[in-house]
């Protein structure tokens, strides 16, 4: 059986100064990626930064180490 990965998808809604919000979308659009693929990037590597002595799952170490355009 393959290691288990994210299988459902939840929604977090951002609340952003819309000029902040513009520039991000252009600097993901300029390296070919979407404003999700970049957050999804981003809190993965907050959660392994900041686990502390939480167990992390295997899955979630292994996406972290594929770097986004990078």
């Amino acid at each position: 059986m393959p290691a288990q990965t994210e299988l459902k998808t939840a929604r977090l809604t951002l609340l952003l100064d819309p000029r902040k919000k513009a520039l991000f979308e252009e600097i993901c659009a300029a390296q070919d990626l979407t404003p999700s693929q970049v957050v999804r990037q981003l809190i993965r590597e907050y959660v392994i930064e900041h686990a502390g002595s939480r167990p992390l799952p295997a899955w979630l170490l292994a996406a972290s180490r594929k770097k986004l355009g990078r």
